[in-house]
């Protein structure tokens, strides 16, 4: 066993049994729900690293579950399960995160494959989420003249102007700079726009949550 956990949501128990079977045989442990809401009460969605969600479910359907983890900003790598789906419904479902779409009956190897493809994703967003964290805790390291100066370094004013908007003198301005570029990690401008980015993201996540 490969200890990887995947979570399957499908309101058929013959699918969920099948599918169940396929996985167990290729090393995976597998979490079966017949509901979104079951699955929703059970699982945190921070630790899932590959669901398999069915598309048509009594009340809330697999694709309503896919915008509210979008809403909550859960990155979940989701293969979707359809009996009957179409190509502007798999759009939509892949525009919003989805890894691959696939129609029932499902073929064994093209669902391990797209259970691998979400796996790789997984790693990939793991990664992200943990570098991102590393930004957020070097910025919240910043004091409030740092942030000023980092606002105005990364919209591409020289130190003369941020001085003068800030009323103080370049020299400081060079020397909270240089304080801002070690605080946050950056060897570059370029380091130092792509934190910043990060940073902006995040505050906008906060505001969607908060309202």
């Amino acid at each position: 066993m490969n200890g990887t956990t995947i979570h399957l949501v499908d309101d058929d128990a013959g699918l969920r049994k099948a599918i169940s079977r396929l996985l167990w045989a290729e090393g995976y442990d597998v979490r079966a729900f017949a509901s979104a809401a079951e699955f929703l009460d059970a699982c945190h969605t921070g630790e899932i690293e590959c669901l398999l969600l069915d598309v048509s479910m009594p009340d809330l359907d697999g694709l309503e579950l896919q915008r509210r983890l979008v809403r909550s900003g859960a990155t979940v790598p989701i293969v979707f399960l359809t009996g009957h789906g179409d190509i502007p419904m798999s759009v939509r479902a892949v525009k919003a995160g989805a890894v691959d779409f696939l129609t029932k009956p499902v073929d064994g190897y093209e669902l391990l494959e797209a259970v691998r493809a979400a796996l790789v994703q997984s790693g990939v967003d793991r990664n992200d989420r943990e570098e991102t964290s590393r930004i957020a805790g070097r910025f919240s390291r910043l004091t409030p003249r740092e942030r000023e100066v980092l606002e105005g370094v990364v919209a591409g004013k020289p130190n003369k102007i941020i001085a003068a908007e800030l009323g103080t003198c370049e020299q400081t301005v060079k020397v909270h700079r240089g304080r801002v570029m070690e605080k946050m990690g950056a060897e570059s401008l370029a380091d130092l726009v792509r934190a910043a980015d990060r940073i902006g993201a995040l505050k906008k996540l906060a505001v969607c949550k908060a309202g």
